[in-house]
């Protein structure tokens, strides 16, 4: 034991100033062999367990692995019964659409030939109405014929002096009869000095009558019309205000009559367009005129002035019945008065009739409230062994009424109410 232990104490080399021994050496080589198992040991322990692992982990991912292959076989056959229905689903829309459409084709069809057949009823219509409106086209193209000959015919009439002055005198008389009454004017009347002018008008309240002449001069207007250079019109109007002034003078000397007749008269012209052309082109004519007091009238002036005649006329029979006027408002004053008077009669027979009311009001009112307090009493019969202190309240209201017959002092001050209340 001491050569072992000499024998481990023998010096094997030196480190610096550190002496290994045997021992020493022995020592730590057994340390390094156990480290170095140790590290085996542990290495082949982590080795299997890493190898449990893994082989855990790849049987987790195999599982892994085939639950997600059931699910993608769960999936995919999800997807083809959905694929399925959804193909059902679309051969139904498709075979709706199909016949969906067919259904609209159809209808479209018949609307199609409806329309047709209404345009083609319009059309005939329109084209109907358009040969009426040709055939009307056609009338009244013959109408314009018809005219433009009558218009031929006018223009002939009215070339001859006598036949233009009938046509003035007819346009004259139509305004004057349309506008006053009759026997307000005379036509073709005979004047104290012999002349006849073409209508007289009477004025009322006995004033001068006024006198209107319709024979214009046209043949040097129409001259004036048909020259065709400056010359030969100028000596055509020349000779129209000639005839103007010639034609005005003979209405102041024949028909201006003093004390039978106005102080003035009318000269008809039967065209406006001549009388607007006479304003405008010939006013020296129309001053000599005014002053020979001849007013030169158209169509329509002759209109106005008729009818401020017919005004006048109007206010005079108006002013000659004021009389009869008065006299009629002074009976209707009297009818209103009376009317006033029955009015007020009646008022006081409304007065009177509202007073009974107000007082059948008052005593329904009272018959309301005696009803309300009798009810409020509860009266009703009882038993005779059942009669209590309270047998007088239910007493029925014939013997309330009954006054002093009543025994029951409490009885008698109810009835004392109600003979208050009536009151």
């Amino acid at each position: 034991m001491n050569d072992l232990t000499s024998i481990l104490s023998e010096p094997v080399a030196r480190l610096g100033a550190t002496t290994i021994t045997l021992g020493h050496a022995l020592a730590f080589g057994a340390v390094l062999f156990l480290g170095l198992f140790l590290a085996l040991v542990i290495a082949l322990w982590r080795s299997a367990k890493a190898r449990a692992v893994a082989a855990a982990e790849a049987a987790d991912h195999a599982r892994d692995a085939e639950a997600r292959m059931a699910g993608i076989l769960a999936s995919q056959a999800e997807m083809q019964g959905r694929m399925g229905a959804i193909a059902d689903v679309f051969g139904a829309r498709q075979a709706e659409l199909t016949q969906s459409i067919g259904q609209r084709l159809d209808a479209m069809t018949g609307r199609l030939g409806q329309t047709m057949t209404e345009q083609t009823k319009s059309t005939h219509e329109s084209l109907a109405k358009l040969q009426e409106r040709l055939a009307v086209i056609d009338t009244a193209q013959g109408n314009i014929q018809s005219l433009a000959g009558q218009v031929v015919q006018l223009q002939a009439i009215l070339s001859n002096k006598q036949t233009r002055g009938a046509f003035g005198q007819s346009r004259m008389e139509a305004i004057v009869a349309d506008g006053l009454p009759h026997g307000a004017y005379e036509f073709q009347p005979t004047l104290s000095n012999g002349s006849r002018p073409d209508c007289l008008v009477k004025m009322p309240n006995g004033a001068p009558a006024l006198a209107i002449d319709a024979k214009f001069p046209l043949e040097a207007w129409n001259a004036i019309r048909a020259a065709d250079g400056a010359d030969l019109q100028k000596v055509a109007a020349q000779a129209f205000r000639r005839d103007i002034e010639i034609h005005v003078r003979d209405i102041a000397e024949k028909y201006l009559i003093q004390g039978e007749t106005q102080d003035i008269a009318f000269m008809f012209v039967p065209s406006e367009s001549v009388f607007a052309e006479i304003h405008e082109n010939f006013e020296a004519v129309v001053q000599r005129s005014h002053r020979s007091r001849i007013i030169i009238v158209s169509p329509s002036l002759l209109m106005l002035s008729i009818q401020v005649i017919q005004a006048i006329l109007k206010d005079a029979r108006m002013r000659e019945q004021a009389h009869l006027i008065q006299g009629e408002v002074v009976r209707l004053m009297e009818d209103v008065a009376r009317v006033d008077d029955r009015v007020r009669r009646l008022q006081t027979h409304f007065g009177q009739a509202t007073k009974d009311i107000d007082d059948i009001l008052v005593s329904t009112s009272k018959v309301t409230r005696r009803g309300q307090k009798i009810e409020a009493l509860e009266f009703g019969t009882q038993p005779d062994g059942d009669a209590g202190p309270d047998a007088a309240s239910r007493v029925p209201a014939a013997k309330l009424e009954s006054g002093p017959r009543v025994a029951d002092s409490k009885t008698g001050q109810l009835r004392l109410r109600v003979v208050e209340g009536d009151d």
